[in-house]
């Protein structure tokens, strides 16, 4: 077990506050820097050793952000990286998993979490698109598993939507992302995807149709929503969009007046397939416009922009 101390001068943690990462790709180290910037000791432990090599500099980075972010200092914790998964989940009070998105391993690692795990101790998976039924009906002490699905970056994206069984680990969880700056949403029922992965899937469906059939290209696709709704959806949400746009009559002038041009909007959208000939033609495009950049670059500057954004509702909430 490798231990890095991010400070010159630290305090014990208060009590229980220590999680287990479990998963250390992209999600993973992004809620391992989100989790140490707020005061918690945070061990990682990955299936893949050799991922380790990065892990360290990919939080750094995670916490530079949030460094940018906030501008009061927070009192950071240490992490360790672990090989052994007994030492990362040893007297946590938190598990927060971000392995790959395959049901059988998901399966498995619940399996022995479940064995390996103290029974109060809350268990929470990022999935993207599983449901609470799909990931732990078959687990033993399944009321404290729970979903808790951020979106991407973690540390900056503040929602994270939460599908539980039990009323006091969802509040438990509540508090815990709350505590960790998260808006939090609690799903009343099941449904793949969740909430905002099925908005956004809704959307990138239209996308791809509007590409097939030659309506503009990729750039302009996507500044239309950069420039256009996009910028409205990061202040209000689509509901209360369209009850502004009904004027000092609300949603209900808005329907009189307009509910007719929406529904034909919704009668002509796109229902593509991810065939084997819409995959291939939008590997083309999208590499055609933006592959001449690094992943790397395209995400830090994605990053800058979150925080320009994430700042101005700080001064403007």
């Amino acid at each position: 077990m490798i231990t890095l101390n991010l400070m010159d001068t630290m305090t014990e943690p208060e009590v229980n506050k220590r999680v287990a990462i479990i998963g250390a790709g992209l999600i993973g180290c992004s809620w391992a820097a989100l989790f140490l910037k707020h005061g918690w000791d945070v061990r990682i432990w990955d299936h893949n050793p050799d991922i380790y090599e990065t892990v360290s500099a990919k939080v750094m980075r995670a916490l530079e952000d949030l460094d940018n972010l906030h501008e009061t200092q927070i009192e950071t914790g240490s992490f360790a990286l672990c090989d052994d998964l007994d030492i990362a989940i040893s007297d946590v009070s938190y598990v927060q998993e971000n392995v790959s998105e395959n049901l059988n391993v998901k399966h498995a690692l619940f399996a022995e979490l479940d064995k390996r795990v103290a029974p109060t101790v809350p268990i929470a998976s990022s999935t993207t698109a599983y449901t609470w039924s799909d990931l732990f009906s078959g687990c033993l002490h399944k009321d404290r598993f729970l979903i808790a699905h951020p979106f991407n970056p973690p540390h900056l994206i503040p929602l994270v939507e939460l599908s539980c069984h039990c009323d006091p680990i969802l509040a438990q969880a509540t508090e815990i992302y709350e505590g960790l700056g998260r808006v939090v949403i609690s799903l009343k029922k099941e449904v793949p995807g969740h909430i905002a992965n099925r908005l956004a899937a809704a959307l990138w469906r239209e996308a791809v149709h509007l590409m097939k059939e030659g309506v503009a290209d990729v750039r302009d696709i996507d500044s239309a929503l950069v420039f256009g709704p996009g910028l409205r959806w990061a202040t209000i949400g689509p509901s209360l969009a369209y009850h502004l746009g009904g004027g000092d009559g609300g949603i209900s002038a808005y329907f009189e007046h307009l509910g007719k041009s929406q529904e034909k909007r919704w009668d002509t959208l796109g229902t593509p397939r991810l065939d084997d000939a819409t995959v291939q033609m939008l590997v083309a495009m999208i590499e055609s416009e933006y592959g001449e950049q690094s992943s790397s670059d395209l995400a830090q500057k994605r990053d800058h922009d979150l925080i320009g954004i994430l700042r101005s509702r700080k001064e403007f909430p």
